[in-house]
């Protein structure tokens, strides 16, 4: 029986409601520029850059898109170039590319980019001439609550420059959809294993909403401190799951379509680190997995054996139509998560990896450097190819969550 209950505790009013009512004081006289993508729209999905655009308060800029870009068209991977936004004649500076540079083609192999540049710094800060008109830098993009997600990154780097800049920065808050009390997975090792897809020491599931990490970050890690202004939600409880706040789901990125597919994220992004598909290409991307050299009817049956909380597992077929095995027939599973509340996705992505290196020992594989720099550490990796049970490997990484549930508490707004 299914524990998944959708109800509406009140109404939210975002971070970007409340800016616009109350706080236009922030940006009077400046000239503002915007880090946006399709998720920055009010309650009623209005858009914001439109609301900005039409609001005489505001002197709206430049916008800048973080990966998948302003209007999240671009694939994980893809270079996003500059450009001028048609419709309302701004420039566009890409944070995850090429930045002034035009790029013609995309790359060929989607998935060997994304684990070359995805781990790199290089094309993803501001630079001199793309913030040289403006006075402050807001933020506004729905995160999803899992530290492999390049959004946070974006935003911290973004801070780090306005710091050294003498420019204002404002990150306007968005709920953490998949609540704000869970928390999982190791805390990443820094600076050992920072990168763009895991930047500073916190769990995989922080349990943290994108203001609060913004003070996490301005006060515990940036070198120069920036002039930050956090606008708070209104009515966000840190126990709502989005279909809790009664606002629409909006895709955070191409990958990302419902919020099943964020419950199950925080464990099934860990497969990009190795040589089974995540469901990227199919209309199930990380609930589903396979590949052509699986057979899905043993694994479901290992699966389920494990009786692991809030979850089974089904036998499915898929033919991805990008990313890993494109055209290829694949045979994997679907995960049906039936209690999300006692569900942990990256207790159970453990047990998948483990599971099907002792069923094909001899196709799979680790993409060893990104599947540790994802995970922030080599060391469950290693426990893996030890065959170590994962109760063991959860006991290692256990203490620092807690270490760090502690250390969060003062930052928390909610």
């Amino acid at each position: 029986m299914t524990k998944i209950i959708q109800k509406q505790t009140g109404k939210i009013v975002l971070g970007c409601e409340h800016f616009l009512a109350h706080h236009l004081d922030i940006v009077k006289n400046k000239k503002v520029g915007l880090i946006t993508n399709p998720t920055g729209t009010d309650s009623q999905l209005n858009s914001l850059i439109d609301l900005f655009h039409k609001n005489p308060d505001i002197d709206l800029v430049a916008l800048y898109g973080p990966e998948h870009g302003v209007y999240g068209d671009a694939q994980s991977g893809e270079y996003v170039p500059f450009h001028t936004d048609e419709k309302y004649g701004l420039p566009v500076f890409s944070l995850y590319g090429q930045s002034m540079r035009s790029v013609s083609e995309g790359p060929q192999d989607m998935d060997a980019s994304m684990r070359s540049f995805d781990t790199v710094a290089d094309g993803k800060f501001l630079e001199d001439s793309m913030i040289e008109s403006v006075d402050v830098l807001v933020f506004d993009i729905q995160d999803i609550g899992t530290r492999i997600y390049t959004y946070v990154t974006t935003m911290a780097y973004c801070m780090q420059v306005c710091a050294n800049k003498g420019i204002e920065f404002v990150v306007l808050d968005r709920p953490n959809p998949i609540n704000g009390v869970n928390m999982e997975g190791p805390v990443l090792e820094y600076p050992e294993f920072s990168s763009f897809v895991g930047l500073y020491p916190i769990p995989v599931r922080h349990g943290m909403t994108t203001g609060e990490l913004a003070h996490f970050f301005n006060d515990r890690f940036l070198p120069e401190k920036v002039n930050l202004n956090v606008i708070p939600m209104k009515g966000w409880t840190r126990s709502m799951w989005y279909d809790h706040t009664g606002l629409p789901w909006i895709f955070p990125s191409p990958n990302i379509p419902t919020l099943q597919t964020a419950i199950v994220y925080p464990g099934q992004v860990f497969l990009e680190g190795t040589n089974i598909s995540e469901g990227r290409g199919t209309t199930k991307p990380f609930e589903q997995f396979g590949a052509p050299w699986i057979n899905g009817h043993e694994l479901i049956q290992r699966l389920n054996n494990l009786a692991l909380l809030g979850v089974k597992f089904r036998e499915t077929w898929f033919l991805p139509n990008s990313s890993k095995f494109r055209g290829e027939l694949c045979n994997g599973i679907q995960m049906h998560v039936f209690d999300r509340e006692s569900f942990q996705p990256f207790q159970a992505t453990l047990h998948i990896i483990k599971t099907v290196r002792e069923m094909c020992p001899r196709q799979f594989q680790f993409h060893a450097h990104y599947f540790d720099k994802i995970i922030g550490s080599s060391v469950i990796r290693q426990a893996i190819e030890k065959e170590t049970e994962i109760c063991e490997i959860v006991s290692t990484y256990s203490p620092k969550v807690e270490e760090f549930a502690k250390l969060r508490g003062e930052y928390l707004l909610y």
